[in-house]
């Protein structure tokens, strides 16, 4: 870690408070904004957390839930345990995966996953797209009828493509950038709701096309 990057992260506030209050990670405050705004995480519901490590957004989603609800975080990276939440060791793209989450039924998807930053941003941000695809994938095999997903992209030419794809699943998809993202950060989130099933169709077999602003 440079000495800048480490001083910076020092001033950042919202470092600081994730250190204060034991969160993990400074991403926490991202998805307790976005369940704020667009109440992803109700009392009592299945949470998948994709890419979890360190915690930070496993910790939020357990306590937003309460304890009938249930979290299941996965990563190829250890996460040190949290109580209430279970942990799976697995890559998300692993088509095996689904197969250890078969119990299914989870009300919402959340993926907080980054790629490894190369330093050239096409390259950088064609990555991001292809695991939001993975976790997409993964989420249809998993999630739900009317069920949630969340994921980080950062943003590109791939993008509307993309929010293509996910609509094909969903009856409403946002897109939203909370204020905890550093400041010049490309990232942003795609929220959608109202998950039609595996094919895209709902119960009268009708495939939404809902797009929110």
């Amino acid at each position: 870690m440079s000495r800048r990057f480490a001083a910076e992260r020092r001033r950042d506030p919202y470092y600081r408070a994730a250190q204060r209050e034991g969160l993990r990670s400074r991403a926490a405050f991202k998805l307790a904004y976005l369940d704020e705004r667009f109440h992803l995480l109700p009392r009592g519901a299945r949470v998948l957390d994709l890419g979890a490590a360190p915690g930070g957004w496993s910790l939020v989603a357990r306590e937003r839930v309460g304890p009938k609800g249930q979290v299941v975080a996965v990563d190829l990276r250890a996460v040190e345990p949290i109580d209430g939440v279970e942990y799976v060791r697995g890559r998300v793209g692993d088509p095996r995966l689904a197969e250890r989450l078969a119990h299914g039924g989870f009300d919402v998807v959340v993926s907080d996953m980054s790629p490894s930053i190369s330093g050239a941003y096409a390259t950088d941000h064609a990555r991001s797209v292809g695991l939001v695809r993975d976790a997409l994938t993964l989420a249809r095999a998993t999630l739900a009828t009317g069920g949630t997903f969340v994921a980080k992209v950062f943003d590109g030419d791939l993008v509307p493509d993309l929010v293509d794809e996910v609509s094909d699943f969903f009856e409403q998809v946002r897109r939203s950038k909370p204020p905890a993202s550093r400041e010049g950060s490309s990232e942003s989130y795609i929220i959608a709701r109202g998950f039609l099933g595996e094919t895209g169709e709902g119960p009268e077999g009708v495939r939404a096309r809902a797009r929110a602003p």
